[in-house]
């Protein structure tokens, strides 16, 4: 596979996007705190990610400054102070300086123990500061980023601070052609999982042995593990939306629903298959899978520029209903896909661009049955493109990939 990229030009243009749209007020975007305390990787908040590609600074802050008399600082980076202490045991960081300029695409790069003064000059100069996520969560204390515009307002009469969450929220809802690109090397890694498990798929295996075999094969592959926690639910567990044990031996008969994607890059597939563990559908399998296919193919075609996710549900939830299950359909068609899984969407009709996913799906506990299948698509000029078009899917692709009946029992 070609390893795809986005390069330092596609940030800056980014940051100058937003800074247009913030017209002469200041963007403050915080890369967010890891937690020491807890021992997993840091994650930036998307949106500082989305600006500049930076996934290894936390505690990182960037200013947008558009009105700034002097043009070099109207893009500002702040990062943590070094701390040798710290960089022994995480990995040493740049000095500032020409090296850190050019590997970030930052003209002005400084410590964050400046971002005091120059937010305060900022917000004297301009009297407009705009904070560019939530100001708070309803649910959660403010935090020590946040605190930043407390104390700023304190400081400087008639000041005002607006959310301006939604703005780049629109913006990251529409991808590049770079973009595009990294999701679809996520979705060609993730294929390869698929394909492996539909390949070694048996009854007598653990529920985690085929997570542990999906994700072998994404790290083996480039990616740096799942972009999510992966679903896979067999028998009863196949009707749970969001199972997370993986803990039951797959049984002869089960159907088992795989809801996975590999992470690359930042970006992330998200993929279902539902598959036969004794590799051939029983024929009232077949019949609830037909009916989802045919549900999914139906949303597909529907995907277009001008479109709502809402009507592309109807679409998919008719064939459903039509065959009597639309009891039993009981989530929405799908969700826009980027840097998050469940990524930023706006609300608005689907532009060229977006991305998104079609996942209908069919549950029936009293059955044991559940069917869900997923796939990955781009808006194109006139329709859709279907990124993971690839995967097997339908019945008779699945039945051949597994090798069809007297699969044996595995473990």
């Amino acid at each position: 596979m070609t390893t795809p990229a986005i390069p330092l030009s596609e940030y800056a243009t980014r940051r100058r996007r937003l800074s247009t749209a913030l017209k002469k007020a200041v963007g403050v975007v915080f890369a967010g705190d890891h937690d020491a305390h807890l021992d997993h990787d840091f994650r930036p908040h998307p949106h500082f990610e989305y600006l500049t590609g930076l996934v290894d600074e936390p505690g990182a802050v960037v200013v947008l400054d558009p009105g700034n008399p002097v043009a070099a600082r109207r893009e500002l980076l702040f990062l943590r102070p070094l701390n040798p202490e710290v960089e022994k045991w995480d990995g040493y960081r740049l000095e500032v300086g020409k090296t850190l300029r050019a590997g970030t695409g930052f003209q002005a790069v400084f410590r964050t123990t400046h971002l005091p003064r120059f937010l305060s000059e900022a917000a004297r100069r301009t009297g407009a500061v705009a904070c560019i996520h939530p100001l708070a969560q309803y649910d959660q204390a403010v935090s020590p980023d946040l605190e930043i515009f407390r104390r700023l307002a304190e400081r400087t009469p008639d000041l005002t601070i607006t959310d301006r969450t939604m703005t780049l929220a629109g913006h990251r809802s529409v991808k590049s052609r770079a973009e595009v690109a990294m999701i679809q090397h996520a979705v060609d890694i993730t294929r390869v999982g698929f394909e492996t498990i539909m390949q070694s798929l048996g009854p007598g295996q653990n529920e985690f042995d085929v997570q542990s075999t999906l994700e072998h094969a994404y790290r083996t592959n480039g990616s740096r593990g799942p972009a999510f926690g992966s679903i896979v639910g067999s028998g009863i567990n196949s009707t749970v939306l969001h199972y997370r044990a993986n803990a039951k031996t797959i049984e002869k008969g089960d159907l088992v629903c795989i809801d996975s994607g590999a992470a690359f890059g930042g970006y992330g597939a998200d993929i279902t298959r539902t598959l036969p563990a004794s590799g051939r559908f029983s024929a009232r399998q077949k019949e609830v899978y037909t009916v989802v296919l045919r549900a999914m193919e139906a949303a597909i075609k529907k995907v277009a520029p001008g479109q709502t996710i809402a009507e592309i549900d109807k679409a998919a939830r008719a064939i459903i209903t039509k065959a009597g299950f639309g009891d039993f359909f009981i989530h929405g068609i799908g969700h826009h896909l980027g840097l998050e899984t469940h990524d930023v969407n706006p609300d608005t009709p689907l532009r060229e661009g977006a991305v998104v996913t079609i996942e209908p799906g069919v549950y029936l506990p009293d059955e044991a049955l559940g069917v869900r299948i997923e796939d990955d698509v781009v808006v194109t000029k006139t329709g859709c493109r279907n990124l993971s078009a690839k995967i097997p899917k339908s019945v008779a692709a699945i039945e051949k990939m597994m090798g069809g009946s007297g699969r044996k029992t595995r473990g």
